[in-house]
């Protein structure tokens, strides 16, 4: 039993340890001649003109948000589809109040003019 917790505590400090050792060789070996271009902010190529915080369409979170609670839906979904033959009616219920709790959520979202590309 130990031993299936050391290979978790293996698998966490590798996964802990490869990013650090990609960052820090990257601070090693980048070229250090800071001046004041390279540390402009960067904008594209364009120099704004005026205030740079300007607003941004709501509408784009909102597709943001969908995709998110649809994506979601999917990572549940994948495990009972596999497990689909070993389960009950219950869990076929369950999945069948899940996913209509979301296409109604759909549904409200599609009425109240959410998805509309403005």
């Amino acid at each position: 039993m130990p031993s299936q917790y050391a290979f978790i505590g293996v698998f966490a400090i590798v996964a802990f340890a490869l990013p650090v050792i990609g960052l820090l060789l990257a601070r090693l070996l980048r070229p250090k001649k800071p001046n004041p271009i390279k540390n402009a902010t960067y904008e594209c190529g364009v120099e704004t003109i005026g205030d740079t915080w300007v607003q941004f369409k709501a509408q784009y979170f909102l597709y943001a948000l969908i995709f998110v609670v649809f994506d979601v839906e999917a990572v549940f979904i994948f495990p009972w589809a596999v497990a689909y033959d070993r389960l009950r009616l219950y869990a076929l219920v369950e999945m069948v109040l899940f996913v209509a709790i979301l296409v109604g959520g759909l549904l409200y979202a599609w009425r109240k003019g959410a998805l509309e590309w403005q």
